[in-house]
């Protein structure tokens, strides 16, 4: 099923349709629908790109082999790019603790320009009173 493609650029819709033996009418279908976005040149022609090409495959895929109409095929697509967008933010997240427990470590290191001193946890007092740290307790 897959297309093979040697080399990158644009794609117009006749050749589209025939490397994946498609009706061009369905390419236009999935157009409409919101599944596919291919650019236009300025005489208003479908160029599709390999991302395009990439995402038509992973349609085909749905609708051919999975049988997934037209409106799961949108939901899935939906999801897929939501969860792309979630794994983005969730290795930023990662690399912005790493990079902070790296930087406060170094900082930690005995004798380091800037090193940070320990903090100590508030503790209530047994009175109901205000919250004291541990070394504050001590008489």
């Amino acid at each position: 099923m897959a297309a093979k493609r040697k080399t990158k650029g644009a794609y117009m819709i006749s050749a589209v349709a025939e490397m994946y033996e498609i009706h061009p009418q369905t390419l236009r279908l999935y157009e409409r629908e919101g599944l596919l976005k291919p650019s236009r040149t300025e005489g208003n022609t479908r160029l599709y790109t390999d991302e395009d090409l990439e995402r038509l495959e992973f349609i085909l895929n749905l609708a051919r082999d999975l049988g997934v109409n037209i409106a799961g095929i949108a939901i899935i697509l939906q999801m897929r790019e939501r969860m792309e967008e979630m794994n983005r933010q969730m290795q930023n997240f990662v690399e912005y603790v790493r990079t902070e427990m790296l930087t406060r470590f170094q900082q930690a290191q005995p004798g380091a320009p800037g090193a940070m001193v320990p903090i100590r946890k508030p503790v209530m007092a047994r009175d109901g009173g205000a919250a004291k740290t541990a070394a504050a307790r001590k008489p």
